[in-house]
């Protein structure tokens, strides 16, 4: 039995389809992930993939739009690897993650994906409130800025950037590292899980 999990969250080209991912953080984003799954299969943990789908919205998550795919250049779901839909921010709670991942036997989680602080930073939160032992691999995460909550609705990512209340991306990155850490999650890079040879190593409630 499996005792460890790379989920990897919502890395689809639904991002890529909309203007704001002119300013992601890290377009490079599927090759930190194909890393980490590369990792994951060679230790024999479970990876498992996670889309985002909000159905008749008509937007970029619509299935029907085409673009509720995983993203170009991204690693192809091995035979057996589970893949999953979800319509909450969280992959646990539209779907059968937590059923999936005690069928294996899975005590500790690795969070990678799109965005930082929205669907990876709310994962991470409830795995750790479940009980898992939870690395938040925040390198393998991106996000973009995000506008302040008076802002507009809908704007273009130029008047993004020129509004000076937006919070930058790196902020938003700082911010969720903060919250995560030793709470949460075991922040943690790339190079360091791979290095390890393990997914998570520790928590602190």
């Amino acid at each position: 039995m499996t005792q460890r999990a790379l989920i990897v969250i919502d890395v689809q080209e639904s991002f890529r389809s909309r203007p704001l991912w002119a300013l992601i953080d890290n377009p490079d984003i599927a090759d930190d992930v194909n890393r980490l799954v590369d990792h994951a299969r060679d230790n024999g943990d479970l990876v498992v993939w996670v889309l985002h789908q909000e159905p008749g919205t008509g937007g970029a998550f619509d299935p029907e739009s085409g673009h509720v795919r995983y993203l170009d250049g991204l690693r192809e779901p091995a035979a057996g690897e589970p893949q999953i839909r979800k319509t909450s921010h969280n992959a646990f709670t539209t779907t059968n993650l937590q059923q999936l991942l005690t069928e294996q036997g899975v005590g500790e989680l690795a969070i990678c994906g799109i965005r930082t602080e929205q669907c990876c930073e709310t994962t991470a939160r409830l795995g750790s409130d479940l009980g898992y032992q939870v690395t938040f691999v925040v390198d393998a995460t991106a996000t973009n800025p995000i506008p302040h909550p008076d802002a507009p609705e809908d704007l273009t990512p130029e008047q993004l950037v020129a509004d000076p209340r937006t919070l930058p991306a790196a902020a938003v990155v700082e911010r969720t590292v903060f919250a995560l850490a030793k709470r949460f999650a075991t922040v943690a890079t790339v190079d360091e899980v791979v290095g390890a040879g393990a997914l998570a190593d520790s928590r602190v409630g």
